[in-house]
């Protein structure tokens, strides 16, 4: 009940910035389009929209760690956060109430790409759905990548963060091409992060090769819990902190 009431809030405050919203879901859909209409001249399937989709998708979500790593790092830079640490919640639910107004967000992302999808091609059938599921999983993750950065640095410094998180997590996910044409060094970091294994188990789930979801869904849900822990644990560190 406390985490779901600092929720509402939390949502207030995102949707006060519709123009970054805006940009945060429209630009993963001119991607695709632009990246599908690349593939008609290309003589291999790179960029086909069952392969392309689910990666554009997860890479849409790097914009749900920019919006909580600026608004936590927003409230731990004024007073907001000093007056409401005398509440009675905890640290696990600030962070609660940090995460679920970004949810629907990433519910939006899925649903504005997968229209785009299958205006461009994509069929639609129960794997579909199916991916839905594993994408608001791997959603979490880059929230809690923002909660890690909002907690750590200052909402300006969250914003340079982010310039570099978006072209990390990009690059090593595999949305653009496999890990696997560069190899060597390359190909052992991407194996060690989860971006490659949220694209991967997005696409396998759309594939219909439900089996080789786990794996890497796993591997993301590691990350995930990590992170969390990670958030919560440091979060709790800072309320002391301003006691």
């Amino acid at each position: 009940m406390k985490a779901s009431v600092f929720a509402t809030r939390n949502h207030k405050e995102i949707v006060r910035d519709p123009v970054t919203l805006i940009f945060g879901m429209g630009l993963p859909v001119l991607i695709m389009a632009l990246f599908s209409v690349m593939q008609k001249n290309m003589p291999f399937g790179l960029f086909e929209i069952s392969n392309l989709a689910p990666g554009v998708i997860v890479f849409s979500f790097s914009f749900l760690t920019l919006f909580s790593g600026m608004l936590l790092g927003k409230d731990k830079s004024s007073s907001f956060l000093m007056r409401i640490f005398a509440s009675p919640m905890s640290a696990g639910d600030y962070i609660l109430g940090y995460v679920l107004p970004l949810l629907p967000i990433a519910l939006l992302q899925i649903i504005f790409c997968l229209l785009t999808a299958l205006f461009l091609g994509l069929s639609f059938n129960i794997s579909v759905l199916l991916m839905v599921g594993v994408l608001i999983v791997i959603s979490l993750l880059y929230i809690g990548f923002g909660l890690l950065f909002g907690t750590i640095f200052t909402d300006k410094q969250v914003g340079g963060i982010f310039a570099i998180f978006v072209n990390l997590s990009t690059w090593l996910s595999g949305t653009w091409f496999e890990p696997e044409m560069i190899g060597g060094t390359f190909q052992s970091i991407a194996q060690l992060l989860p971006f490659v294994h949220a694209v991967n188990a997005a696409r396998a789930a759309l594939s219909g090769a439900y089996l080789d979801v786990c794996l890497p869904l796993s591997i993301v849900i590691g990350y995930t819990v990590f992170i969390f822990i990670i958030a919560t644990l440091l979060f709790k560190r800072k309320m002391r902190g301003l006691y």
